[in-house]
């Protein structure tokens, strides 16, 4: 999340745990949401393996899961399990454009603070919430210009209903540019180009944002053998438990929602956990 961002929803919303998240704000700030997030790590002592990611996911002839992970000082480390919860969310790969220059170094697929760009030119790629925030984020911090450019006719109509005619009216006095109707054919060391209605067109660019979306990371699922849904690039899995087709791989939060990750957002994601534990202690006590 961008470091200042200001969440959709309001501090009850957020809540899980059973543990109050109490804000002075109608809507909590990304802040404050890791604040309380780190009180409910400390309340319920969970025990955290920081810069472990988990490198493989593999299930033998007798059931048991082998988590194999790749400590960032030690060797690899290998551990045994009943179950696994894969809640690795949604925004591990971007939505990627597939054009000449999009590995370039002043080009990112995430935003997170205006500073830096202060009178420079900025192109945002994306027409929704991730875009338009940044956009306004920009234009109110000092960037020299800042340009959407957007596939569709029109801005994503799921933006915030705050947002929206903030950003259609800065574009409409012409504080932020805006190419609708628009793709991008190539990105350069200083320039954006775009084709769109009035054809090709250079937009000049200091920095590059490409704001298109993510999808949540299945590797580890297809490894153990879970079904995914190709055309959503999503889990199979039982709505009663959030069991993957795999016994005893659950999959939790933004990451059973593939590339429609917009579907699941903490407000409902944060039910899926008690679902998925309910079933797991469940099928432990009759073990």
């Amino acid at each position: 999340y961008p470091t200042d961002m200001v969440f959709f929803t309001t501090p009850d919303l957020l809540e899980i745990g059973g543990l109050p998240f109490v804000s002075p704000h109608e809507k909590p700030t990304r802040q404050e949401a890791l604040k309380y997030y780190r009180r409910v790590a400390d309340t319920f002592a969970l025990d955290i393996r920081f810069d472990e990611p988990v490198r493989s996911l593999v299930r033998q002839a007798d059931g048991t899961l082998v988590v194999g992970s790749a400590p960032k000082s030690g060797a690899p480390l290998t551990r045994m399990a009943r179950t696994v919860v894969v809640a690795s969310g949604a925004y591990d790969l971007p939505n990627r454009l597939g054009v000449p220059g999009e590995d370039l170094g002043h080009v990112s697929h995430f935003y997170r603070e205006p500073h830096a760009h202060y009178r420079r030119r900025v192109v945002i790629v994306g027409g929704k919430n991730s875009a338009a925030e940044a956009a306004l984020d920009l234009y109110r911090n000092g960037a020299a210009s800042v340009t959407l450019v957007h596939r569709h006719a029109a801005l994503g109509d799921s933006i915030k209903y705050w947002v929206k005619p903030d950003i259609e009216n800065r574009i409409k006095e012409g504080s932020v540019g805006a190419r609708f109707d628009t793709r991008v054919v190539e990105i350069t060391p200083t320039a954006v180009i775009v084709d769109g209605p009035a054809g090709r067109e250079s937009l000049p660019a200091d920095a590059v944002y490409l704001l298109t979306g993510y999808r949540s990371d299945t590797s580890l699922l297809r490894a153990v053998g879970a079904t995914i849904n190709d055309a959503e690039g999503a889990p199979v899995l039982d709505p009663d438990t959030f069991e993957t087709s795999v016994p005893g791989v659950f999959v939790v939060g933004a990451a059973v929602a593939g590339k429609q990750s917009g579907k699941i957002f903490i407000e409902n994601g944060r039910f899926h956990g008690p679902v998925a534990i309910k079933a797991i202690t469940h099928r432990i006590g009759k073990q």
